[in-house]
């Protein structure tokens, strides 16, 4: 078992497993016990709004992958025709403008669906309830600000993107058409996509860690990524190994969604029957950050105010009153006294 504690022995001990296994349970307790077929399709609605904001649930959704890179060239490559032939007209261009907006409304719209799914899918989980309008309406204020943010997070990973690109094929460019990249270029733009990488999937965690954040302490989202910020920078040992025990989950979970998606003859590659039908996945892993997270304290515990009773065997930190000794079991005879 992964424990991580503090020096002095006052700091509580962070652990990686033993949360994920609480989560399991946890997630066995929601959906299984009892089975509700009602509170599974309430739920596993929850987590499909929880993944229109690229929430856990959307990093292993086989419709990610329906497009290929064979498509993506195959568009560029007419795109690059059209522009060659000088078939571009005006009213074309302002057609795809037009189109680009009412894609990027669009995709914003679902962005913000996703912001109010997050909260919507932890109250589910923390309050063991199948609901969408009543954690719709509380957290509402959450769920903008979250929105807000993460537009502004996206808008920076995409400007850093499109800056680091252009740097490294400036070069490329003032040389002129003739030229080729090289190996050092080429190894630069390999060494650029996979720190682009990590930066987003580092993102990517820490907004999820800050949605129980604010969830608890209903505090807006500038201030749920200060205290995410100084707790990992407080404890980078246990988030580091917690960060990249969770990507490993995802990428077992990415597995069984492919396997499910070939079983299944594509029926789990449709957006809310995959969900359905992977229900227990989204579940385990966003139990998981919650209780990943209580172990800081009863600021990031989600389950402070309000435990659910049934989950009170499982998440109780109370222990066991230990047996008292032996020896105060049967105390020793009392010496007789002597006579005056």
């Amino acid at each position: 078992m992964i424990q991580i504690a503090g020096m002095n022995g006052t700091e509580p001990k962070i652990e990686i497993f033993k949360p994920f296994a609480e989560a399991f349970e946890l997630m066995k307790k929601i959906l299984f016990q009892p089975f509700d077929l009602k509170k599974w399709l309430v739920i596993g609605f929850a987590a499909f709004l929880a993944s229109l904001s690229g929430g856990v649930s959307s990093s292993f959704n086989p419709l990610s992958r329906w497009s290929t890179r064979e498509d993506n060239k195959a568009i560029a490559q007419s795109f690059h025709e059209m522009w060659s032939a000088g078939q571009f007209e005006w009213w074309v261009i302002a057609l795809i403008a037009v189109g680009g907006l009412i894609i990027l409304a669009l995709v914003l719209a679902l962005v913000w669906v996703g912001a109010h799914g997050r909260f919507i899918f932890t109250d589910c989980i923390v309050r063991n309830r199948a609901a969408i309008v009543a954690p719709w309406k509380e957290f509402r204020a959450e769920a903008n600000s979250f929105f807000l943010f993460s537009v502004l997070v996206l808008l920076i990973l995409i400007t850093f993107a499109i800056v680091g690109v252009l740097g490294l094929a400036l070069p490329l460019i003032l040389r002129g058409d003739g030229s080729r990249p090289g190996t050092a270029l080429l190894i630069a733009f390999c060494v650029f996509l996979f720190f682009l990488a990590c930066l987003a999937f580092g993102f990517a965690l820490t907004l999820q860690l800050m949605v129980p954040i604010m969830y608890r302490q209903r505090c807006r989202a500038m201030d749920a990524f200060g205290q995410t910020i100084r707790l990992i920078a407080g404890h980078p040992g246990p988030v580091l190994l917690y960060m990249l025990f969770f990507l490993v989950l995802v990428i077992a979970a990415a597995m069984i969604s492919c396997a499910a998606t070939c079983v299944t003859c594509c029926i789990a590659a449709i957006p809310y029957v995959g969900t359905v039908v992977l229900l227990p996945i989204p579940v385990t892993l966003y139990a998981f950050s919650l209780l990943f997270l209580r172990q800081f304290g009863p600021d990031y515990n989600v389950w402070a105010d309000f435990m659910p009773p049934e989950f009170l065997p499982m998440l109780s930190s109370v222990g066991p009153v230990p047996p008292p000794p032996t020896s105060s079991l049967n105390p020793p005879p009392e010496p007789p006294s002597s006579a005056a």
